[in-house]
């Protein structure tokens, strides 16, 4: 059998948690209180997604590699899926307005359609929405 895991917690470093939590908050985000505090916040992505934002000093405690400043270099994209078009554009639109910046235009292959925006430290988020009749 293949292993399989419960839950995904993705580990971020941000710069300003206030800022960072204020901007996914902006969009229609929750955290959870349970493992939030000045260090870190737990932003409720899905049922079992997770985001641990951790302030940069507190996240290099879990790590002995330099940290990688997202303004300018890419290890990740983040792909979200979204219920339809209309919630793809209304999440993107949501963190341009929350002072994210656009990472790349939508492209629309008509059975799959996408946009992606980076929060303010750099991160890069990709919101897609793949019709559910193409997927074989």
């Amino acid at each position: 059998m293949a292993l399989k895991c419960n839950n995904i917690f993705v580990n971020l470093p941000v710069k300003d948690l206030d800022r960072t939590k204020d901007f996914f908050t902006k969009i229609g985000f929750e955290f959870n209180p349970q493992f939030t505090d000045k260090n870190a916040a737990c932003l409720m992505i899905g049922d079992n997604i997770f985001a641990m934002l951790l302030v940069e000093d507190y996240f290099k405690t879990f790590t002995k590699k330099d940290l990688s400043n997202a303004a300018n270099t890419t290890e990740v994209i983040l792909a979200l899926s979204a219920e339809s078009k209309e919630q793809v554009d209304e999440i993107v639109n949501n963190a341009l307005a929350a002072g994210g910046s656009l990472s790349n235009d939508p492209v629309d292959h008509g059975f799959m359609y996408s946009w992606s925006f980076q929060d303010p430290d750099g991160h890069l988020w990709e919101v897609l929405y793949m019709d559910p009749s193409n997927v074989q």
